[in-house]
Parts: structure tokens; C-alpha cells; sequence
């Protein structure tokens, strides 16, 4: 008595194979798009957490704001850093200067496709092709 053992073929195993690197190349760069654009996300909410520290600190002392090192306690826990690369920085300005009292700037690292919804800085126009993000206290959240 002959026993008949079933097994899939070569070409139905190529056929599955190819079918999942099909999947795979139309999912990884959707994934990989939707990891920059949190990045991004995440780089505005630090910078406006860094914000409202600054304005804290700012009611705290008499309208006056801080450099960088007097800000971390105990407005905040511990030192932000760009999820997309390299550290935050803080430009005190003064009543003059177009981005009111203070700018905070990033890396600069950021992917510019994930930045078209920010406006570019000094203008009414979206950004093409913004790689940071900044804060301006008079304008929010703008692209540069």
C-alpha cells in the first residue's frame, strides 16, 4: 500500500512569495512616511511645550523670559530633543524682531513631505519643501 503525501509545488510556493513581496513594497513606504509625519507631530508638540514653559517662566518673573538652562526645572522634567535629529534651540529677541520675544528652532532634519500642512516662515504660503519646524511667540508653529 502506496501512501500519497500532499505538498504545494514550486511554482505555488513563488506565486505566495511573490504576493508578499508585492504587499511589502506597496506597505513599507506608507509605513515609512507614517513614521516621519509623527516625528513631526512630535517635534510641534516639544516645541510648544518648551513654549509654554517659556511662558511660565515669563509670568513668574516679571515678564522676563529665560535662556535656555534656567528653563529646565522647574518648568520642565528634563531637556527635549527633535525626534528627527539634533537638539532644540532658543533665540531671545526683542519687541522689534518678527518672531516676537522668542524663537525656538530644531534640527532641521525633518522629511519635507511631512511639513506641507505648516505654514512657511514669513508668508501665508505652505511649505514645499520645509525641513524644520519652529515656534515664533507671535505666529505658533511654522515651517522653514
Amino acid at each position: 500500500m502506496k501512501l500519497h503525501t500532499r505538498a504545494f509545488t514550486l511554482i505555488e510556493l513563488m506565486i505566495v512569495i511573490a504576493i508578499i513581496a508585492i504587499l511589502a513594497a506597496i506597505l513599507i513606504p506608507n509605513f515609512l512616511h507614517a513614521r516621519a509625519e509623527s516625528k513631526t507631530a512630535a517635534c510641534e508638540g516639544n516645541e510648544k511645550e518648551i513654549a509654554t514653559a517659556m511662558e511660565e517662566y515669563a509670568v513668574d518673573h516679571n515678564g522676563t523670559y529665560p535662556t535656555t538652562p534656567n528653563l529646565i526645572s522647574p518648568y520642565l522634567n528634563f531637556t527635549f530633543v527633535d525626534p528627527a535629529g539634533g537638539n532644540y534651540s532658543i533665540t531671545l529677541g526683542t519687541g522689534s524682531s518678527p518672531f516676537g520675544s522668542y524663537e525656538i528652532t530644531d534640527g532641521g532634519r525633518h522629511d519635507p513631505t511631512t511639513t506641507t500642512g505648516l505654514h512657511q516662515t514669513g508668508s501665508n504660503t505652505l511649505c514645499v519643501s520645509c525641513s524644520s519646524v519652529w515656534y515664533y511667540q507671535n505666529g505658533g508653529v511654522v515651517g522653514n
